[in-house]
């Protein structure tokens, strides 16, 4: 029966750098269920922050880019011998895991949850060249801008409309517009927070550590790097991915 497994054996492109996507299963069931805040719910993104580190410390991710119930992970080391199966699976599933536990830790959430399905990831793996990199993650910060903006737009509408008269006004409006909608309403998208507008990064920064040398009595300067999560994330550009060595 080994034979049916026919994509065991398929494996990433050995000369790419690779990407993993995991999004969030009906997380939008789960958070009426859960009634997060709208648009944003600051718990529930640091439950997702401290997923998502739990993912770097597992699998030693160059780099972490989290926003709504999206995280993509730009790998290193390659795990399970570069096997598409086998980090598909296993990215998921930990990541359900992590997630499912955090939260759990929350007693506001804990009772509410069993009456919930239980929470799962899905995962895919992109490979992409160094440029792919860069506009891949370019992207998918704009991808938060956009859910920013249209987040906020939807629930301020939310206060006066139906969620269909809400749709119906945001159909087709352009950035410009919901931009001007949301001044009237006296919300400027530039004071609020920027990991709303720009996501959350996971990353090692560099950090210098000054010793003694116990024999020499020299003073020593010895550079390590830490898990630093990056809640004032930059517009992403080359210059971001290259000087922390992304890529």
């Amino acid at each position: 029966m080994k034979k049916c497994e026919i994509f065991s054996s398929l494996k990433v492109p050995c000369t790419s750098h690779i990407v993993v996507r995991l999004d969030g299963r009906n997380f939008s069931q789960l958070s009426r269920k859960l009634e997060f805040e709208k648009p944003y719910d600051p718990e529930f993104m640091r439950i997702m922050t401290e997923a998502a580190s739990l993912l770097f410390q597992e699998f030693s991710p160059k780099f972490i880019f989290i926003f709504s119930d999206e995280i993509s992970l730009l790998l290193g080391e390659i795990p399970f011998a570069g096997r598409v199966e086998k980090i598909d699976s296993v990215m998921a599933s930990f990541l359900s895991g992590a997630f499912t536990g955090k939260i759990m830790e929350q007693d506001e959430f804990r009772e509410k949850l069993k009456k919930t399905s239980p929470i799962s990831f899905d995962s895919r793996v992109i490979p992409l060249s160094s440029e792919g990199v860069v506009d891949y993650f370019q992207w998918r910060q704009m991808e938060a801008w956009r859910n920013c903006l249209n987040g906020y737009s939807y629930w301020k509408l939310r206060e006066e409309h139906s969620r269909e008269e809400a749709m119906a006004i945001l159909h087709k409006k352009k950035s410009s517009q919901l931009h001007d909608l949301l001044f009237q309403k006296d919300i400027n998208l530039a004071e609020t927070p920027a990991w709303q507008r720009r996501g959350v990064g996971i990353y090692k920064e560099k950090f210098t550590v000054q010793g003694l040398n116990p024999l020499t009595k020299e003073k020593t300067t010895t550079h390590r790097r830490k898990i630093f999560i990056d809640w004032e994330l930059p517009l992403f550009n080359d210059e971001f991915f290259k000087t922390n060595s992304f890529i």
